[in-house]
């Protein structure tokens, strides 16, 4: 089977599609054939960063086609989707049990690449920062894959106003879209009125602008990006909480089955729009990259085998 990987860190360029053996599902895993893969931030950085090369991950959606020892639920013939740990960019991938969620019936694999992993981060992060009906909601990287879909969340769970901030203000029309009322760009002096919470991907220097656009008593949710927070920066009570989908998935994993449930509900009754910004055929995969290094992306980047 083809499969993507590296043999240095970098830049999209040093991809490169292998040939290598179908795996075998150990105990607990699925082997699916793979129909679609969602490219995230996290991965396209460890590319770059990570001196000594290891799996590229991502969301899979696809069938199964042989199951391990164990596995209980998921048959041969079963659609599903979930997030692949290990060798995600290729024809065939293993994926464990517990992380499979059945695709429903008249959802294709894209969609469900698109909304599963990127909404449950998103739904995660925002039951951690405890929205109240009537809150205002930040949302930063607000184009991204998970972003795009927190600021629609964030209305559904009854936030008054959504301000989005965003690397390039050509996303505005995109996110106005979405429901959002306010776009701003990073680099602009202020953020606009203060906000109750806000769900931050980006990290780093960011997180000083977002921590100011906090009202006070405001609850940032940050999503492991990096960064520094001084103690100056929590005046008035403000507070910073850290979140971790892959917690949930093992902690709490009727929690995770719940919110999956509750993802696919708003997709159906139409409350909730996963978009695809594009879909690269898995040769492609370094194309697929530039477009998030670049933080072009409005919506979810898809590779297809």
């Amino acid at each position: 089977m083809r499969r993507v990987g590296y043999a240095r860190n970098g830049g999209p360029e040093v991809l490169e599609v292998e040939s290598v053996d179908v795996p075998t599902p150990g105990p607990g895993q699925l082997l699916v054939r793979v129909d679609a893969i969602g490219v995230t931030l996290p991965v396209v950085r460890r590319v770059r960063e990570t001196a000594q090369p290891g799996p590229l991950g991502g969301e899979i959606a696809g069938e199964v086609v042989a199951v391990g020892e164990g596995v209980t639920d998921c048959m041969p013939g079963y659609r599903v989707t979930g997030p692949c740990f290990g060798h995600a960019y290729a024809e065939y991938a293993l994926l464990d049990e517990s992380m499979a969620s059945t695709i429903p019936d008249g959802a294709s694999a894209v969609d469900a690449v698109a909304l599963v992993r990127g909404g449950l981060v998103a739904l995660g992060a925002l039951d951690a920062a405890k929205p109240e009906s009537g809150d205002s909601a930040l949302i930063t990287a607000a184009a991204s894959g998970v972003g795009h879909l927190a600021v629609q969340l964030a209305r559904i769970r009854g936030a008054k106003r959504v301000t989005a901030a965003v690397s390039d203000l050509s996303k505005t029309d995109f996110l106005t879209d979405l429901g959002v009322d306010d776009v701003v760009s990073y680099d602009a002096p202020t953020w606009g009125d203060p906000v109750d919470f806000a769900l931050d991907a980006v990290g780093g220097d960011l997180l000083t602008s977002t921590l100011a656009a906090l009202a006070p008593g405001g609850r940032l949710v940050t999503l492991g990006s990096g960064g520094t927070i001084h103690a100056d920066d929590l005046a008035d009570a403000k507070s910073v909480i850290g979140f971790r989908i892959a917690r949930i998935a093992r902690e709490a994993p009727e929690t995770y089955d719940h919110w999956r449930q509750e993802l696919w509900q708003y997709v159906a009754s139409g409350q909730l729009r996963p978009a695809v910004h594009a879909e690269f055929a898995l040769d492609d995969a370094a194309a697929a990259h530039a477009v998030i290094e670049a933080r072009a992306n409005l919506g979810k980047v898809v590779l297809i085998p």
